[in-house]
């Protein structure tokens, strides 16, 4: 299907390579508008999934006394139809730093569901009407409430394997997360559906309005509830009058009235890749030739990640828009069969490495 596989070259490489070749993910069927990236974006952000899954909403308290919402997906058919067993593998989903849980994204969680997955969206600190407790949100790369919440799942499912998936400008959560926490991060295996790799570029370059204005006006949506509460820490005329992602952003964690820092210092700390070279966990990134919100292929694809690490992984397709890969049929982003046989393979290789060495598999 014109996909390309860029990565260093290794055993996992070539189970990778045998594996996705034979799915029929990546085997035609697609949409005959490969020239209307900016069209699919659309479609990807506005497409309800089908059916409508239901969700058990679970709030987590952190150590700050902060809340995050855990939404399990227990699919179209009731508490009852939420499958999967005491040791089927945990899928987090992790949508955009804006906290839009898109049609896609709920879509991917109930086609792993129907493949015994348990999946759970992470919802941050106030998004998607998650409970603001402390006058504090999560900035654009700090890991420290993902953290816990891995942490919690893992309690909670000890003995299953703990997969995250991230779409857009989320994985730049991800990615900051399995970069700082090495070979601590307790996740087996992860995936980036058309990640943003250099945040305060893609920040900076702005993006198209047709995505840039509904994701702005979704978040001021959200922080409008918390006035009272923020106040205290920022300009909320500003904050609600900002024209732009960057403005949004740079008024919420630069210009506090406690701590103000400048940008520069902020993309220091929070750039998706800072700690790249420490990451220790297989990643899969799915990206087009023609997203037009992570930018210019050449500036915003770190090629070289990917040809050093053994870690990363890029399935570098022509077209496919941001976070669409559309197709006809059942299931409608063929991206999302990728990703579930990415981590079926992922798993497969695991364990004939452990018969290999004869390791006892880990408790």
């Amino acid at each position: 299907g014109h996909c390309r596989l860029l990565c260093k070259p290794s055993a996992l490489a070539q189970h990778l390579v045998r594996s996705l070749g034979r799915s029929a993910a990546l085997r035609g069927g697609r949409w005959s508008w490969p020239s209307w990236p900016r069209l699919q974006m659309l479609w990807q952000l506005l497409q309800p999934p089908e059916p409508e899954p239901v969700v058990a909403r679970e709030l987590l308290q952190l150590s700050d006394s902060g809340l995050i919402a855990l939404d399990w997906l227990v699919g179209p058919w009731g508490a009852a139809g939420g499958g999967g067993g005491v040791s089927s593998p945990v899928l987090l989903l992790i949508p955009n730093a804006a906290g839009k849980v898109t049609g896609g994204l709920l879509q991917l969680g109930l086609r792993a569901l129907e493949r015994g997955f348990i999946p759970v969206i992470f919802n941050r600190r106030g998004h998607n009407g998650c409970p603001l407790t402390t006058p504090r949100l999560q900035p654009f790369g700090d890991p420290g409430d993902l953290r816990e919440a891995v942490t919690y799942l893992r309690c909670r499912h000890p003995s299953a394997s703990l997969l995250a998936v991230s779409e857009g400008s989320g994985s730049g959560l991800l990615l900051a997360y399995l970069g700082e926490s090495g070979s601590s991060s307790r996740l087996a295996a992860a995936a980036c559906l058309s990640p943003i790799f250099r945040g305060r570029d893609w920040f900076e370059a702005r993006m198209p309005w047709l995505y840039e204005w509904p994701l702005l006006l979704h978040l001021k949506q959200g922080l409008s509830r918390y006035v009272g509460a923020l106040a205290e820490v920022v300009d909320m005329d500003r904050l609600l009058g900002s024209r732009s992602l960057r403005e949004l952003e740079e008024t919420l964690f630069c210009r506090t009235w406690s701590r103000p820092t400048s940008w520069e210092s902020y993309w220091e700390r929070n750039e998706p890749l800072r700690d790249a070279d420490e990451a220790a966990v297989p990643v899969l990134c799915l990206c087009s030739a023609d997203d037009p919100v992570r930018g210019p292929l050449a500036q915003s694809l770190p090629r070289e990640l990917f040809r050093s690490s053994p870690y990363f992984f890029l399935l570098l397709t022509p077209h496919g828009g941001h976070c669409a890969f559309p197709r006809r049929g059942p299931g409608r982003c063929w991206a999302h069969e990728a990703v579930l046989e990415y981590f079926r393979a992922m798993a497969e290789f695991l364990r004939t490495e452990e018969r290999r060495k004869g390791l006892p598999r880990p408790r």
